[in-house]
């Protein structure tokens, strides 16, 4: 049984470590583990506890926070399939943070319900930098009640927080979202690319679209990555093939056509063939780059 007023975070990757860094430097106890050791250093420089394993997170906290990879790595964690799953999460809020098939989250609170835990779906809009900055963008699905704890919870990670329904909603709208953001940045690359092949200036190019209506956020960090082929990872290759897939796959079962995102999801594919699924997303124009030089 829980007895630590501590909040549980499992998983330390490009976007759980700083996340978790933010709730500490907020004043928020945290127990942490994550797969590999190293990452929970600089979360125990901190004053993060760090447990042994990730059930012992479970055991100690009445909220646990999962910022994790995929399907197999949360079921690993709650001991889901298994006997250990009512122990790990009865009593227990889980709080899934990472970007998973909407209907695998919904079965999975269907099944942490089922022995007396609760379940909240809070997948955020937002990369490295956002993360690092507290400036991610919330979505929020589940009960009422625990939306109104979580909501709380988060705030010091996120400059707004938006309630998306019941689970799966908020996947299905992170999802939504990740169809702009993804052709967006996809759409920059080519243009990028169509400038240098034509032997355009790179940096005046970047200041017209940054002087144009077409200027945003992303456009402003992801252009000058491309200027200077910056592929330092923010958003990584493999994360955007994953999520590529999970929008085309969620398209396919709603009988929703996705003519753009099904282009990009052969890029995103094609680029990680090219062994750079740790780069920068932006790193898809080397993709674009290769199907130059065979079309040439």
């Amino acid at each position: 049984m829980a007895t630590s007023q501590a909040i549980g975070f499992i998983g330390l990757g490009t976007m759980g470590a700083p996340m978790a860094l933010n709730l500490i430097r907020s004043g928020i106890p945290l127990v942490v583990w994550n797969r590999s050791a190293a990452r929970c250093e600089p979360l125990a420089r901190a004053g993060a506890l760090v447990a042994d394993a990730a059930a012992h997170v479970l055991d100690r906290c009445d909220t646990v926070i999962l910022m994790l990879a995929d399907e197999a790595a949360t079921d690993a964690v709650l001991g889901r399939g298994t006997a250990d799953f009512s122990g790990r999460v009865t009593g227990r809020r889980v709080v899934a943070m990472g970007t998973m098939p909407p209907g695998y989250s919904r079965d999975l609170a269907a099944d942490i319900r089922a022995v007396g835990g609760r379940y909240v779906e809070a997948p955020v809009s937002g990369s490295r930098k956002p993360a690092e900055a507290g400036q991610l963008v919330g979505l929020l699905a589940g009960d009422a009640d625990d939306l109104a704890v979580v909501r709380l919870l988060l705030a010091p990670l996120c400059r707004q927080i938006f309630e998306c329904g019941a689970v799966p909603g908020a996947l299905r709208m992170k999802l939504a979202v990740n169809v702009f953001l993804i052709t967006l940045v996809t759409g920059l690359a080519e243009a990028a690319h169509f400038a240098a092949r034509h032997g355009l200036d790179p940096e005046h190019f970047v200041a017209i679209l940054d002087a144009g209506p077409m200027a945003s956020d992303v456009s402003r960090i992801k252009a000058p990555k491309l200027m200077h082929r910056d592929f330092a990872r923010q958003a990584g290759i493999s994360d955007v093939l994953k999520n590529s897939r999970l929008v085309v796959e969620a398209a396919r079962d709603a009988a929703i056509a996705s003519p753009l995102m099904n282009v990009c999801l052969a890029l995103y594919g094609e680029t990680e063939a090219l062994g750079l699924g740790e780069d920068d997303m932006v790193a898809v124009v080397r993709a674009i780059e290769e199907r130059t030089a065979i079309a040439s």
